[in-house]
């Protein structure tokens, strides 16, 4: 790789995790504001600051829609006393939060947001790293986000918090089966005869340029996939390793201050990484409607960067919204429902949902 190379990668790597960073701030004041709104409340509409306050109606306008908010708790989280018990393993007391956070940062460089056609009229992917086995490495990745939930639950040293660890653990265990079955059928049509066959996103999103989003033929696997995805992330109605009514706060009870801060962004970090990989699998990705691309709409050069990027972070935004809707809107489930859906129902349906497009797609002569 030559220097250059190196460099615009090195750039785009900081961009894409500081946007990913800017964004899971705004996730929470999103979250706030969404719930605030389902219940009929008004949400965050005091924090400003006082020169733009002052500005007439446009500094109303914002302090109203809370756009100061993420910053006021970015720094409460880090000016805020930190406490650590003094029965806790400090060492791995500490460590857990940067364990829960560093996968989703990680999975990033797999996740294509875009393309653009250069001077030359190459498609240039913004992706930073368009690996053939992408999937094979979110999964991998990702899955370690779980070790830093248990690994907090048992170096609290305590007994709400060691409860949520195990439940975590239990639930992914379960949740992570039904979900790499239902991607399957996926990834059996990208390498059906005929194809090259690749496990890249890139690829899954330019299958479905021109055609059916997998979404819409594929209605099993994308509602098994969604909802295993709500699991892996601990949301609601899964959210066994908090469960406030239960459990206090679960696997983070003993955190306070910016340790609880990271856990606190590592869970946005895996919905939004968990959103895109959604609109890559099912949605599209950048294609703008089944059956179209934005060249057939005649967008080409780095006006096709911008359409692209934006319509993934549309799709990936509309996805973020689905997740806080759910969740301001259905209960929590019991522990022993959690694992009769995951094991009883889930699984089950996975592997006839696999058997299905097995049969489908060898009757199917891809071109």
């Amino acid at each position: 790789m030559e220097l250059t190379d190196i460099v615009i990668k090195s750039i785009y790597a900081i961009v894409v995790v500081s946007v990913l960073m800017g964004f899971c701030s705004y996730a929470v004041l999103a979250e706030r504001k969404i719930s605030s709104w389902i219940q009929g409340r008004v949400g965050p509409n005091r924090t400003t600051l006082p020169i733009i306050g002052s500005i007439p109606y446009i500094g109303r306008f914002l302090t109203r829609l809370g756009v100061f908010q993420p910053a006021a708790d970015g720094l409460k989280f880090l000016f805020k006393e930190d406490v650590t018990p003094d029965h806790v393993n400090k060492f791995y007391f500490i460590m857990a939060p940067v364990l829960s956070l560093v996968p989703a940062l990680t999975t990033v460089v797999v996740v294509p947001f875009g393309y653009f056609e250069n001077a030359a009229g190459e498609v240039v992917n913004l992706v930073l790293a368009d690996l053939n086995v992408a999937m094979l490495f979110l999964l991998a990745i990702s899955s370690l986000g779980v070790y830093g939930v248990v690994l907090g639950g048992w170096a609290s040293n305590s007994k709400y918090p060691f409860l949520g660890g195990i439940r975590a653990s239990a639930q992914m265990i379960s949740y992570e089966l039904a979900m790499g079955i239902s991607i399957l059928p996926v990834f059996m049509w990208m390498n059906a005869p005929g194809t090259e066959g690749s496990l890249s996103f890139v690829d899954v999103v330019n299958a479905q340029g021109g055609a059916l989003w997998n979404a819409m033929w594929m209605p099993g696997s994308f509602i098994i996939f969604v909802v295993c995805i709500f699991a892996e992330t601990n949301r609601l109605p899964f959210d066994m390793a908090e469960s406030e009514t239960e459990l206090v706060s679960g696997f983070h009870t003993e955190y306070s201050s910016f340790k609880f801060g990271l856990f606190f962004v590592g869970e946005y970090a895996h919905m939004l990484v968990g959103s895109a990989v959604v609109a890559i699998l099912f949605l599209g990705g950048w294609h703008p409607l089944p059956f179209m691309t934005w060249a057939d709409l005649g967008v080409h050069g780095w006006l096709a960067g911008v359409f692209s990027v934006a319509t993934m972070i549309g799709k990936l935004c509309g996805f973020m919204f689905f997740f806080m809707w759910i969740r301001w809107t259905l209960p929590r489930f019991r522990y022993d429902q959690v694992m009769k859906l995951g094991w009883q129902m889930l699984l089950p349906l996975s592997i006839a949902n696999l058997f299905i497009y097995v049969f489908l797609i060898y009757f199917i002569e891809r071109p």
